[in-house]
């Protein structure tokens, strides 16, 4: 007890009587901090709430050790090259959409994106080619989750919460921050492998024992993605090319729309954080400190054999390839209405905050969405926005 209530209490209880003189006022103020202490102690004794379990503790755990080693598997690694080295044909039921060809003299970017026929999250897959550098600092780069913190400023925190020792695969949580939007929290397993000339890395949704639900973020329920990191073949470049999905609870029209604006500028700040990265005392991990990245496992020799030793087809080989897609895709690709693009732009502030809050993306967005509404001033707001999830 504190030192008010300690003296209150021995006044009271501990010393003799001086006279029977003692208010009314006073007996019931002790005897109300005599009950009070006692329910705090009854309270810390029998209702308090067990310690949330530690990072030792989930990988002593024999059930937890079980479950892990079977979240991400060579089966998995198999589905990510046949993603990655698949045919970009557009079809009538397979359609891949050009979103973006950009290049300076230090990196190149180029992305597609596919509506998938049972509804899931759009796909996505991109290459970007970076000059001057060597597979493993890249493949170290983006696996450095504490220095991505550092320059990706959506990244509010990331913390590991287990590593399997025997299968090399590791569990983490991150929570990202958009403005205007709830906290995304991304509970996340994945594995590296290594082949004979390319390193690789499939990472998919999970849930883990030490991070309930909590209502003040959204779990972001589905995840897949995957990339391979490999030289560019007659080049002192290299290139990391990525499948994504994820259904993080966005709009699709808004997501696409903000994708499409500010994906080139946030791979310009990706390419000056890495050069920052090269420039300091970039040191190998650690083998003491487990990872996946430490545990990287080797690509079976089965799926090595069934790998295609094609040049990119994106990004390495210019735009000749992409715009060849574009020439097709306009046949297949019925325009869209307006009141699809309507209802896109019409959720300014998500698209502002995918952007990675670059205020001039945010005035083009705002921009076009006035000019939408002028020209079809009787699209319902209202509508637009139940179709919202934030």
């Amino acid at each position: 007890m504190n030192s008010v209530t300690k003296d209150l209490f021995s006044d009271v209880f501990l010393r003799p009587a001086v006279s029977v003189s003692v208010s009314d006022g006073a007996w019931a103020t002790a005897i109300s901090l005599l009950l009070i202490f006692l329910f705090r102690i009854f309270k810390f004794r029998f209702f308090a709430s067990p310690s949330s379990p530690s990072i030792a503790d989930s990988l002593s755990h024999p059930q937890i050790q079980s479950r892990t080693s079977t979240l991400v598997s060579d089966e998995d690694l198999k589905w990510l090259i046949q993603n990655l080295e698949g045919s970009r044909e557009p079809t009538a039921a397979n359609i891949w959409e050009h979103v973006i060809h950009k290049t300076n003299d230090r990196v190149s970017y180029s992305a597609q994106r596919c509506k998938p026929e049972d509804g899931g999250p759009m796909k996505y897959l991109s290459v970007t080619v970076f000059e001057d550098c060597s597979p493993e600092i890249l493949k170290d780069f983006y696996m450095d989750n504490d220095f991505r913190k550092q320059w990706d400023k959506t990244v509010v925190d990331h913390h590991q919460l287990q590593v399997d020792s025997n299968t090399g695969i590791e569990i983490g949580r991150t929570i990202k921050k958009f403005p205007l939007l709830t906290s995304r929290e991304y509970v996340l397993a994945w594995k590296l492998w290594e082949g004979k000339d390319s390193f690789y890395c499939f990472t998919k949704e999970c849930d883990h024992d030490m991070v309930p639900r909590q209502r003040k973020y959204v779990r972001v329920s589905y995840f897949r993605s995957g990339w391979r990191i490999r030289r560019v073949p007659g080049r002192n470049a290299c290139e990391i090319k990525m499948f994504h999905q994820e259904n993080a609870g966005l709009n699709v029209e808004m997501a696409k729309l903000a994708f499409s604006k500010g994906i080139w500028s946030y791979v310009c700040k990706m390419e000056n954080a890495f050069r920052n990265y090269i420039a300091i005392s970039h040191r190998p991990p650690q083998a003491s400190v487990l990872s996946a990245l430490t545990l990287i496992a080797k690509v079976p020799s089965e799926l090595e054999s069934q790998t295609v030793d094609v040049t990119t087809s994106m990004g390495t080989n210019g735009g000749e390839e992409i715009l060849s897609q574009v020439a097709k895709q306009k046949k297949l690709l019925r325009k869209p209405s307006k009141k699809l693009i309507a209802k896109g732009l019409v959720l300014v502030g998500g698209a502002i905050c995918l952007s990675r809050g670059h205020s001039a993306l945010g005035a083009k967005v705002a921009l076009a969405y006035l000019l939408t509404k002028l020209n079809k001033r009787d699209t319902p707001l209202k509508q637009t926005a139940q179709n919202t999830s934030i």
